[in-house]
């Protein structure tokens, strides 16, 4: 209900345990829990990347020698080392390493123009920059351009070195909930970059509860191929991983007949993934007529995008189980809600807020101030939540308040049962003749269409007014036209509600993690150019 009184999510058992007795474990530093694990039980499996194989000593071993190293490369508490790397041991290290020695880590994806790493570098102004040649030709490619020097570890194999820069160090905090341990830079922006500042105790708060609830533990194989430069795979990942006790496969990239050889040959039991990611495999099963092999497999779940029911009811019908549903944004590390393990969700619900974060929905308008049911703009706060945008104070008072109220930006309602549904991101929502349009509804009556992989609707401004422009992406091979497109949705969709115009495109503009860009869609739209 749309309401400003502040809710405080209750305590609940995760895995046997009370949240609150895990938020009270939590350690100040990343590393911390990884050591302790390594003499917990030294011979378990934490680390697969390709024919490399560690266990939690042996990883244990690498934090302690490429800490020493990274001094020795002139890392000092305070610097931010900026590693331009796809999913790999090396960047699992160095970030394990350099955070336990108080540095900083601006985690960047390899697949960003030569002008955003530039623009990065510029913001974060890190003491070096490594890039790890050996699991990325972008990453090479970077590093040449940057005149790096090839550098060839014995333990994280290929990399190139930056030289070492003139930096001043951030102040440094014994307390995990000041001190900053990544550096994670927003994706789909324009203008200059913000690198969001997220602490060692927002991470670590998300690895256990969110981990918690996923039954993480050891003898648990995850198939870790979400970008750790995204937060979604660096907290609940990789970092959920680890923290628990499982093993964590470095995945550099997606692609389908790897995920399939993965969870048929190496008997992976999580798989974490957006929902991009899972309609591409669906459609990998129809075009090459393979059967999934996933004996295994015991928790699937999606993120980083709106998960619609239609992908949502057509992966647990090939995957036999339920695909769970979460919600949360880069500046909340990332998890603010999340279905459990034991619900299976009949709709599109995102679950319940995580326990002892608080929540308020403000309303949009003073109409709306005593409804029930109406939805509201939703602010969070707990220790997941960010910093702020590093250097960058105007830009984090804009939507973090001084008492540590985050501003999600996003609209959403929660029912009596305390299920949070998100109705549509507050800069996404289209108002045609005065009427509210979320656009999640009209890709969710496209989507039903069933040579429809993915779509995308964007408003595109017109004199007075505002139209809906629709973009789908289709399986291969399948012809739709516009046409037989307007005609599916007819009767779906209330008239207003129903698109301008609909381009069909052979692929949506997505990032790294299959995110779609919403912001490139919308110049595309305005510029009347499919």
């Amino acid at each position: 209900m749309a309401q400003s009184n502040p809710v405080q999510a209750p305590d609940e058992l995760i895995f046997g345990r009370w949240a609150s007795d895990l938020v009270a474990e939590l350690p100040d530093r990343l590393s911390k829990r990884v050591h302790d694990n390594a003499r917990r039980f030294p011979d378990q499996p934490a680390l697969v990347e390709g024919e490399v194989r560690w266990s939690y000593r042996a990883l244990s071993a690498q934090i302690y020698s490429v800490k020493i190293w990274l001094e020795e490369l002139g890392l000092r508490p305070g610097d931010r080392l900026m590693a331009v790397s796809e999913n790999c041991r090396a960047l699992v290290v160095l970030l394990l390493a350099a955070t336990e020695m108080d540095a900083s880590v601006a985690i960047i994806n390899p697949r960003l123009s030569a002008s955003e790493i530039d623009a990065i570098a510029a913001d974060c102004l890190p003491r070096r920059v490594v890039f790890t040649s050996g699991a990325s030709t972008e990453a090479a490619a970077h590093g040449r351009r940057h005149e790096a020097e090839p550098f060839v570890h014995e333990s994280l194999g290929e990399l190139m070195i930056g030289g070492l820069n003139k930096a001043e160090p951030d102040p440094v905090y014994a307390e995990g909930h000041r001190q900053t341990a990544a550096l994670i830079y927003t994706s789909g922006t324009t203008g200059k970059p913000k690198g969001v500042m997220l602490s060692h105790r927002g991470i670590l708060y998300i690895a256990s509860i969110s981990g918690g609830m996923r039954h993480l533990t050891q003898g648990q194989r995850v198939y870790g191929v979400l970008p750790m430069s995204h937060v979604f795979g660096l907290s609940s990942v990789c970092m959920g991983s680890l923290y628990n006790g499982a093993c964590l496969y470095a995945i550099p990239r997606f692609a389908p007949d790897d995920l399939l050889d993965a969870l048929e040959q190496e008997a992976i039991t999580v798989l974490q993934g957006v929902p991009a990611m899972y309609a591409k495999t669906l459609e990998h099963l129809r075009t090459h007529q393979r059967t999934l092999k996933a004996e295994a497999l015991i928790y699937i779940s999606a993120g980083g995008s709106p998960l619609d029911l239609e992908t949502k009811q057509r992966v647990e019908k090939v995957f036999n189980l339920t695909l769970h549903n979460g919600y949360g944004l880069t500046e909340a590390s990332p998890t603010i809600s999340q279905t459990r393990i034991d619900q299976h969700a009949e709709d599109n619900t995102v679950g319940r807020v995580l326990p002892l974060l608080e929540y308020r929905l403000l309303p949009l308008t003073e109409d709306t101030r005593e409804s029930e049911t109406a939805p509201g703009e939703l602010w969070v706060r707990g220790p997941n939540v960010m910093l702020g945008y590093y250097r960058q104070p105007e830009a984090t008072a804009a939507c973090l308040t001084a008492d540590g109220w985050l501003n999600t930006g996003d609209i959403a309602r929660v029912d009596d049962e305390g299920q949070l549904y998100i109705v549509s991101r507050s800069k996404e929502l289209i108002i045609r003749s005065g009427f509210n349009i979320y656009p999640p509804d009209v890709e969710a009556a496209l989507n039903r269409h069933p040579a429809v992989m993915m779509s995308a609707v964007v408003g595109r401004q017109v004199a007075g007014n505002e139209e809906v422009i629709a973009y789908v992406q289709c399986d291969p091979g399948a012809e739709l036209t516009e046409e037989a497109l307007r005609d599916f949705v007819a009767d779906q969709l209330a008239p207003y509600k129903r698109p301008s115009r609909i381009f069909v495109m052979d692929q949506l503009p997505a990032t790294a993690t299959g995110k779609i860009l919403k912001g490139r869609l919308r110049d595309m739209a305005n510029g009347e150019t499919p």
